[in-house]
């Protein structure tokens, strides 16, 4: 299965490379024939919208490119960002709108630029599949081809014989000779599934710097995802506050209430000592746990040890783990609260990961700070196999960190140890 897989994406990426070149010829003339014929007519009411169709034809020509590279090579090349319109969607001003789009747009300009270029890069690839498939048959298969070669040669002896190859006055037709062709042929064959791969990586960087997005696309696409992280966090800690305090805090008040009635009662009503006591005790023990469940619910918002600096907090949390922690500090100046609140939170859920599933018998922490980054690292010495991703906890950390522009790795193999690195901006 897995050969057959390989021969289909070698047959497939031959396939792109033939089709590569005249492609990018087609798609280079229709778009400059386009452009050409609207700059005559530039001093037309005309002239605009043929310039706009060839920058349109830039961009469908560039979708189809994108359709036979992940088609055919297993490339995925993001869209770029247009402009509302660009696509044919109106663009909420009609038909002068949708010209508007596409002649403003960077994408169509992008595109425009990528077919002047592709027909330059796509020469390659038909000819790698020339020098690696077809000569490499016509050498391993020299000897058979020759037979039906129609040009002869004559030899010093007189004797007039057919070949098929002569290089540098050499004939290849008597059989010790013609195993050097044979040779050449069987290796370009092997060789040939590497030759169109790298042949095609100019063609394919092109693609992916014209028509993918640009580093401003991907900055406002990951600004989006981030922000739209950020308020299902909060909307998830709205929602696990009104819980917490529902069904705790609230609850609990509510039997203070209650109990503060019935004190009430056995006064009015002449109770004993010992009743009124026990009453008050009870209340006394509901206010207590009220006190507790709001601390908690406080110290999951923002804990007040923050208060005392990142590292302060990073040794009480370490204090409180189940686990043997040791943590080793250098912070040049302190990151905004923010960032200290993150760091924190993400080294607890961290620790607490290391407690419940790695089998661990220590941790450590370790935060540094410098040129306004924050780099903090967690590490135990546990079974090892965490992975960012799937559902896991590392992968509500990850999310959370994007949210201002940090990042984490997570390095841990099989056996272990388990090393998570949280590098954040002090700002």
């Amino acid at each position: 299965m897995q050969v057959r897989r390989r021969l289909l994406a070698e047959a497939a990426a031959a396939l792109y490379a033939v089709v590569a070149l005249p492609l990018a010829v087609v798609w280079a003339f229709v778009v400059l024939a386009l452009l050409l014929i609207g700059g005559v007519l530039s001093w037309t009411a005309m002239g605009l919208w043929v310039v706009a169709g060839g920058v349109r034809a830039g961009l469908a020509f560039g979708d189809l490119q994108r359709a036979l590279t992940a088609r055919l090579l297993g490339v995925r090349i993001d869209l770029a960002a247009r402009r509302r319109g660009t696509n044919g969607d109106g663009g909420g001003g009609g038909v002068f709108g949708w010209r508007r789009a596409v002649l403003s747009g960077r994408a169509g300009w992008r595109a425009v630029g990528c077919a002047v270029l592709a027909p330059v890069t796509a020469v390659l690839p038909p000819v790698a599949v020339t020098v690696g498939y077809v000569y490499g048959v016509l050498l391993a298969f020299l000897p058979l081809v020759r037979q039906w070669d129609n040009f002869t040669v004559r030899r010093p002896d007189g004797a007039v014989r057919h070949a098929a190859l002569i290089v540098g006055g050499v004939v290849f037709d008597d059989w010790p000779l013609v195993l050097v062709p044979v040779a050449v042929g069987v290796l370009l064959l092997f060789g040939a599934r590497w030759l169109v791969a790298n042949a095609l990586v100019p063609h394919r960087l092109l693609l992916a710097a014209l028509l993918g997005p640009d580093r401003a696309d991907l900055r406002i696409r990951t600004l989006e995802e981030t922000r739209a992280l950020a308020v299902d966090d909060a909307a998830a800690t709205l929602r696990k506050i009104e819980r917490d305090l529902h069904d705790g805090t609230q609850a609990r008040l509510v039997g203070l209430g209650m109990h503060l009635t019935v004190i009430r009662e056995l006064v009015l009503g002449g109770a004993d000592r010992e009743q009124v006591l026990g009453a008050v005790e009870t209340a006394q023990g509901s206010a207590v746990q009220a006190v507790a469940d709001l601390r908690h619910l406080v110290k999951g918002i923002h804990p007040p040890v923050l208060d005392q600096g990142l590292e302060t907090a990073l040794a009480t949390l370490a204090a409180d783990c189940g686990l043997p922690v040791t943590v080793e500090g250098g912070m040049e100046g302190r990151p905004t609260p923010a960032i200290e609140s993150i760091a924190y939170f993400c080294a607890a859920e961290l620790l607490a990961n290391a407690v419940k599933h790695s089998g661990a018998s220590a941790a450590g922490i370790t935060v540094r700070g410098a040129a306004g980054m924050l780099l903090l690292t967690v590490r135990d010495d546990g079974r090892g196999g965490a992975r960012a991703g799937g559902g896991s906890g590392l992968s509500g950390l990850l999310a959370r960190v994007r949210t201002v522009d940090g990042s984490l790795v997570c390095n841990s193999p099989a056996g272990g140890p388990t090393v998570v690195s949280v590098l954040l901006p002090y700002r």
